[in-house]
């Protein structure tokens, strides 16, 4: 695909969202306010497994300012359909599973601490709260399974008679025993079992949504939440109405990383009572909501083996996965598996075979998380090359580069889902060695013994699919309209919620169409205002989103063209388009951009445009991580961290080095400090607070030295591949590998995360907990 000329790469530009938002300009969902506002609060489950005996909402109904109370009893008056998320995996022996049942309030069985049971609506915050404590719910307490041991052991209770073993999904790629014939024959195998632990996405605004009826009787919800249409679509479905019959808005985000992307039941529920009582229902979750409510992330038990020959040459490769899914199996359930081919990384091995085994437990349902299943990929193979480094006596550094996959090899079809279009691996990883004084590390680490510290390094060569899940890209559109007045009018599928995208997009118009970034209106995020869209996620914003503003552009400047020609009287064909005007070429006859919108009329001077991939591209990089380690404390702190990505062409670099920041920091997050615990038996969330779950803080972070290695895609117009999840899909594996090298001077093999300083003091120190 021929990429654009007319857009200037590598810009240095100002960010156009963040005055009006560091000015405290934005507007979020709790922003909204009508006029006889209601507040919704939930009843929710204090146990992790319990049967409903009975629900008694008398009390509540009568209390001060109530409104309504609502069980699913009256959801089923009323014919709501339970919450789907369609999705047809398999179990072991090829049985078809699908997604299970999951009504929007409990209908009979809790399978979660926190499932909501009811929802009071009142006059305010303040009188729901204490209706809902009024509630009184018989329940019949019974034993849970938090963990995915405790899940599969013999005489576990059971969440789903349809899965009498709890396992929801199987999925495997590869011959089994072909590969494991390739290990055996192999010089040397290097075998590991490890885990990607559980995680919480917790952005900075929690979740939030307002429902209202409009004037035309029209329901509409206002949401924090990172796809729409998808939203749109979903309740549509779930209340039996037609698509244009609601509307549904996000305006500004503050994070999302993919957790506000499902149908979700508590924003349906908002949207079901403001339909039923004509009346506008707010909802915002307070941060201990969250914790019980949010879907959660990760949490892989991974077993792998990896074998070598002689020379350090890979020949075969196994990665098992035990993902736990929750209590609750939907599509989401499946994005390890999705990204799953990332195990193949930019390596030539030759045979590989990976499986994953879907497992129910009495905990929130696990979804998409920044990377969604590559972060996870991604370490599988780059933890164990470190230990086949270690093991091998060979430099980890060195073993990767021999088994680099070479670029006149490109395209390359890995023997395991993945095909690279483009990439130069080697020269990312050349760069970050360069960055991180890869050679002078061994007099650091010598200066840190003296001082009487652990010094380490970790490096990992990540890669990722970007525009789609499963190797097949979404589709995204656009709307450009140019005005007689000298504004242009973007309508985006693609939505910012918070990465800058406002800017991105609106500067692929700017330079384009010649005209000032201040004079284009950036609209998303809303159902009646952009038909369609992809809204955020999967790294896509610029490869879909920004290729479908480019393709409305070129249908706008046809139009024009036209038009111009008409005006001028001379060909179409001798009308060409250049800084900002239409121009007879070779004279001085020409129009401007708004000359030729006003001879537009009604009809307007705009250009739609849809774009789809016919593959995904794949960003790829190299980073590097070092550590040093107080052995007497357990402390780790991250001295440096080098971040080389291949994103394609770079539009904007800041824009792009802050997304590795960004990612890298919820990366270390998840290496260093962040686990959500479950009692034993119980399944109760000990984890509840950020008294508990332990979030990165700035002074966490090191100085991070980032650059591009750009080997552009010609998989869409703009030669971009996608940069929103790079860093964190690189960093959790940079960091691990980092902590332990540094722990290897001490025995220890292998530390899972998070690497805490008690855990890693027990490490050191031989005891249980640790290593």
């Amino acid at each position: 695909m021929t990429h654009m000329t007319d857009i200037k790469y590598g810009r240095v530009v100002h960010r156009r969202e963040d005055f009006r938002l560091t000015q405290g300009k934005g507007f979020y969902a709790t922003d909204v306010a009508l006029d006889g506002m209601n507040r919704a609060v939930f009843v929710r489950s204090p146990h992790a497994h319990a049967q409903i005996r009975s629900v008694d909402t008398e009390a509540a109904k009568r209390a001060d300012g109530v409104v309504a109370v609502f069980t699913v009893a009256d959801l089923d008056a009323d014919g709501v359909r339970d919450f789907s998320l369609p999705t047809k995996m398999q179990r072991p022996g090829g049985v078809e599973m699908h997604e299970t049942p999951r009504p929007a309030l409990v209908r009979d069985r809790v399978r979660f601490l926190g499932e909501p049971v009811a929802m009071v609506i009142a006059r305010s915050l303040a009188q729901a709260r204490d209706a809902a404590e009024l509630v009184e719910v018989d329940y019949d307490e019974l034993p849970a399974v938090a963990t995915v041991s405790e899940s599969v052991a013999p005489g576990a209770p059971v969440l789903w008679d349809v899965a009498p073993d709890n396992v929801a999904y199987y999925w495997s790629k590869g011959d089994a025993a072909e590969i494991e014939k390739a290990l055996q024959a192999s010089h040397h195998t290097a075998r590991l079992t490890f885990v990607s632990s559980r995680v919480s996405a917790m952005p900075m605004e929690p979740r939030a949504a307002v429902g209202y009826v409009e004037k035309d009787n029209r329901p509409t919800l206002h949401v924090s939440y990172q796809s729409p249409h998808n939203l749109r679509d979903a309740l549509a479905s779930m209340f039996g109405m037609d698509k244009s019959a609601l509307r549904v808005v996000a305006t500004d985000v503050g994070g999302s990383f993919g957790m506000k992307s499902g149908l979700v039941r508590e924003e349906s529920l908002v949207f079901y009572a403001a339909r039923k009582l004509k009346r506008p229902v707010k909802w915002v979750a307070d941060r201990s909501e969250a914790f019980l409510s949010d879907e959660a992330a990760r949490d892989i038990e991974i077993d792998a083996a990896l074998g070598l020959d002689r020379r350090g040459h890979f020949t075969a490769l196994r990665v098992s996965y035990r993902v736990n899914i929750g209590a609750y199996l939907s599509a989401r359930s499946a994005s390890p598996i999705g990204n799953f081919g990332g195990i193949a990384g930019v390596y030539r091995t030759p045979k590989i075979f990976g499986e994953a085994t879907g497992i129910f437990t009495h905990t929130q349902p696990t979804a998409p998380y920044r990377g969604a299943g590559r972060p996870d990929a991604t370490y599988a193979i780059e933890r164990l090359i470190d230990v086949a480094a270690q093991e091998m006596n060979i430099d980890p550094f060195a073993l990767r580069q021999r088994n680099l996959i070479p670029p006149e090899a490109m395209p390359y079809k890995t023997p395991f889902v993945f095909t690279y279009d483009c990439g130069d691996f080697a020269k990312g990883m050349e760069r970050a060695a360069e960055l991180a004084d890869y050679q002078g590390f061994a007099a650091r680490r010598k200066d840190a013994k003296r001082r009487g510290k652990l010094r380490g390094i970790g490096i990992a060569n990540p890669i990722e699919v970007a525009s789609g899940p499963f190797a097949s890209p979404a589709t995204d559109f656009a709307w450009v309209e140019a005005k007689a007045d000298g504004t242009v009018r973007l309508r985006a599928g693609a939505m910012s919620v918070g990465q800058g995208l406002e800017t991105s997009l609106s500067d692929i118009v700017a330079q384009r169409l010649n005209v000032p970034i201040d004079s284009i209106e950036y609209i998303y995020g809303d159902t009646d205002r952009v038909p369609r869209g992809k809204g955020n996620g999967g790294s896509a914003a610029l490869t879909l989103g920004g290729s479908a503003i480019s393709l409305g552009i070129d249908r706008l400047l046809e139009k024009g063209k036209e038009l111009a020609a008409n005006r001028l009287e001379a060909a179409v064909s001798d009308i060409e388009f250049a800084d900002g005007r239409f121009r007879i070429a070779g004279t001085d006859r020409s129009l401007s951009l708004a000359d030729v919108a006003a001879l537009a009329g009604d009809e307007g001077l705009s250009g739609a445009g849809e774009f789809k991939m016919p593959q995904p591209t794949y960003p790829n990089g190299c980073h590097i991580c070092e550590v040093e380690i107080d052995g007497d404390t357990g402390h780790v702190q991250v001295v440096n961290y080098v971040g080389v990505e291949d994103v394609g062409k770079v539009l904007h670099p800041a824009f792009v080095e802050g997304q590795i920041h960004g990612g890298v920091a919820q990366a270390m997050g998840q290496a260093l400090q962040e686990l959500i615990v479950h009692e034993a038996g119980s399944a109760q969330l000990l984890t509840g607070s950020f008294m508990d779950y332990a979030m990165p803080r700035a002074g966490d972070l090191p100085n991070f030295v980032c650059a591009n290695v750009e080997v552009p895609t010609a998989l869409n117009p703009l030669g971009v591949k996608g940069v929103g999840e790079a860093g964190t899909v690189g960093g959790l594996a940079a960091t691990m590998n980092a902590i332990c090298n540094a722990l290897a001077d001490t025995g220890v093999r292998h530390l899972d995360m998070p690497a805490t300083p008690e855990r890693v003091w027990r490490a050191i120190h031989g005891e249980a907990g640790g290593a």
